[in-house]
Formats: C-alpha cells, structure tokens, sequence
C-alpha cells in the first residue's frame, strides 16, 4: 500500500465515478446499484447479489474486477462442490518427497461465488474463515488471501428448486446484500440493440490504478463522523433490537458495516465527512439481510429496514 498523502476527497471521487461510469456501460440501467457495489469494496466488505437468473449479477462481478484490474476467479457453485475445490489442496509430489499445496480459486482479489446458495452448508462455510479474517487455514497452515480481497456472491432467490438457505452466520460475513431486478424498458432496449455484453467485458481496461483503489480505501476510513450522526446510527440500532416485528435485531458487526459503507458513499460524493442521506443511501442493504421478522410470512427484512428509516428521526 502507498504512504503518499492522501489524495483530496474531490479528486478521490472523480477518478471513482470514472469507474463507476465505465461499469454502467455494461451493466444497464442499475446505477445505484453499482455505486453500492463500489462503496462496499471501498468499506473493505463482501456482496451478496440475490435475484432470477439473467438479470447481471455475474456480468457485474466481471465488469468491476476488470474496470479495476484486479485478479479474478469464478467459481461455480453446485450440489457437489467441496470446500477443498475453493481453499484448495495438498497433493503427493514424488519429485520432492512431500505433499505440494495448490491453492484454490480462493486467491484472487475478486472472487465470484455463483449461485452460492446451490452449495451445501458444508462448503458454504468454506467461505466464513477467509471473508471475515482474510486467510484460510488449510491442513494445519494459515495462508494470506491477497489485499483488496473482495467476495461477490451471487443467489438465487430461495423458492427456485435446487437452494439451500445461507446461515445466519454466513449472512452477517456479507456487508450488503442487494438485488439487480428487471432492467426499464429504454436500458433493455440499449441491451438489445447494442454490443454483447461479453464482448464489451473483453473490451474493458482499467479505469483506476491498484495505488488509487488503495488511497481511496484509507480516505472511507478518514471520513469525518459528527456526534449527532453517531447518535443516529445508534437509535436506529436500539430500534431494531426493541421493534414489535423483529425477532433479531443489528450486531455490532452490522454497526460497523453500516458506518463504513456510509463513509463510503460519501467518499464517492466527493465529501470527507458523513450527512445523513449516506446513512439512509446503504441502511436497506446492510441491515435488510440481517434482520429476522417475528413472522417470516408477513415481513421481510428489507421491508423492515426501510420502516426502521420511516421511524427513526433524522439528526
């Protein structure tokens, strides 16, 4: 990582939205979900893209790996997959008498977990140890993951054939979770008259060097939070953990998210201090995954997340 000073939050921004801008000529018609998408790297999180099938989850995982250059793997996963088929294994090398480790898809600095609920817990939980710590613990060592690290999951909604429901635990490892939906009718139409869109990922390049991407990252955690903005963020915690219709309220873990993707979002704004709309921006797709309903057939937690916002008074 470069010591350099710090770019000024301006600048930060405009090399950002660059980014930003080059993603959403090929993922269209879904610009706030990019920019979520980008403030949860800069926050040092993981994605959760839950949807159908067809709608560019995968075709975001790619655009954003290439538009900042980063190392990237795929990994599809199925019924059979093992955890040694993502953290990798150790195998017999009669050359030097041993067993040789050969890292799995788990390396990269973006990996794309697709269809992530088609696995079982079992491998599912591959995952834990490497999105919350960085590492994984493979036959009695601890091996590094690269830095930025950043898990993209994808995941089919949970009524299609085939799905095993993500644990709580498993969940929470996720700093948003955030859906795509059906393309309007003028961003479908550019879709259908123009380029496939796997020939424009093979056209992209680089829109922000490793050093910027960096920079950036350390400027999330200099944004400026104002007393009053704390104050905010905790009520809105204390409500969740007291509603009538919630059964499980935010961790201290889902705090922190929820700060550092604020601080993000506002990064992305070109400001190096928190306002309350940055909060309010990424409240839905932090806290919705986490949040258990009292009944499950009558709330979701997305739904009651934006309750939450519509009865916690703003600063």
């Amino acid at each position: 990582m470069s010591l350099a000073r710090l770019k000024p939050p301006a600048e930060l921004s405009s090399h950002l939205e660059a980014a930003v801008s080059q993603v959403g000529q090929v993922v269209l018609g879904n610009p706030a979900a990019i920019r979520l998408a980008f403030a949860c790297l800069l926050a040092r999180g993981h994605l959760l893209i839950e949807d159908r099938p067809g709608v560019g989850k995968t075709t975001l995982a790619h655009a954003l790996a290439r538009t900042l250059g980063l190392d990237f793997q795929r990994v599809q996963f199925t019924s059979d997959l093992l955890p040694a088929d993502i953290l990798g294994v150790s195998v017999w090398d009669r050359d030097v008498g041993g067993f040789a480790y050969h890292p799995g898809p788990i390396f990269a600095q973006v990996v794309l977990a697709d269809e992530v609920n088609r696995a079982t817990p079992k491998t599912q939980s591959a995952l834990l140890e490497a999105m919350e710590e960085h590492q994984v613990s493979v036959d009695g060592a601890t091996r590094p993951l690269p830095d930025p690290f950043f898990v993209i999951a994808t995941q089919n909604p949970a009524d299609q054939i085939g799905t095993y429901p993500l644990p709580e635990s498993q969940l929470d490892r996720f700093t948003m979770r955030i859906g795509l939906g059906y393309p309007d009718p003028r961003a479908e139409r550019a879709l259908l008259a123009g380029i496939e869109r796997r020939e424009l990922l093979e056209q992209l390049l680089p829109a922000l060097g490793m050093d910027e991407l960096m920079q950036a990252r350390r400027a999330v955690r200099a944004v400026h939070v104002a007393p009053r903005l704390l104050d905010y963020l905790q009520s809105l915690l204390a409500r969740s953990r007291h509603h009538p219709r919630i059964a499980v309220g935010l961790s201290p873990r889902a705090a922190l998210s929820l700060l550092g993707a604020a601080r993000a979002i506002a990064l992305l704004e070109g400001r190096d201090y928190l306002a309350p709309e940055d909060l309010q921006t990424v409240f839905p797709a932090v806290a919705g995954h986490r949040l258990s309903p009292m009944d499950p057939a009558l709330d979701r937690g997305d739904a009651l997340a934006l309750q939450l916002l519509d009865e916690v008074p703003l600063p």
